[in-house]
């Protein structure tokens, strides 16, 4: 099932981006970034487990970022991950967003989503609000994806 995150999920969700955060395959989150952004964080729970997160953050007027997809290994292939992403790009949608990107170091996946690999410069807020303050800029091996959602409807 999927759902919006509740407060008391907070913990659940930050072990979830601990491990990937570990393996350098993400970048942790605190309980305090957590709390601040419940509102923008989907859930996937399995007989009421959370076994997998994504956030939509809104950027700009037209652009939103897809974040901190996680999901635990037990639940891995079962396509918990395409369904929290669907349920961002669903979000972006209801809202008015027109371009949602990723920055990832799974492209395969989010190409079968339809998202296409672009440049990081062409990402001037994220750049200038969130890379800024990230360890690894100006080094950054991430792989920036964006999907149009006005090609995609």
């Amino acid at each position: 099932m999927i759902r919006k995150a509740k407060m008391a999920d907070a913990r659940t969700v930050q072990q979830l981006l601990l491990k990937y955060a570990g393996e350098g395959m993400m970048l942790s989150r605190s309980l305090a970034d957590i709390y601040e952004t419940i509102r923008d964080i989907y859930v996937y729970e399995v007989d009421g487990i959370v076994v997998g997160t994504a956030w939509l953050h809104i950027c700009w007027e037209d652009l939103a970022e897809v974040r901190s997809l996680a999901v635990a290994e037990e639940a891995a292939g079962r396509g918990v991950g395409r369904i929290l992403v669907d349920a961002c790009l669903d979000e972006a949608r209801r809202i008015g967003v027109s371009k949602v990107f990723c920055l990832t170091y799974q492209p395969d996946f989010f190409g079968k989503l339809g998202f296409s690999e672009i440049e990081k410069s062409e990402l001037p807020q994220k750049i200038w609000s969130d890379c800024i303050k990230c360890v690894k800029f100006p080094e950054c091996d991430e792989i920036a994806m964006q999907l149009n959602l006005a090609m995609v409807e």
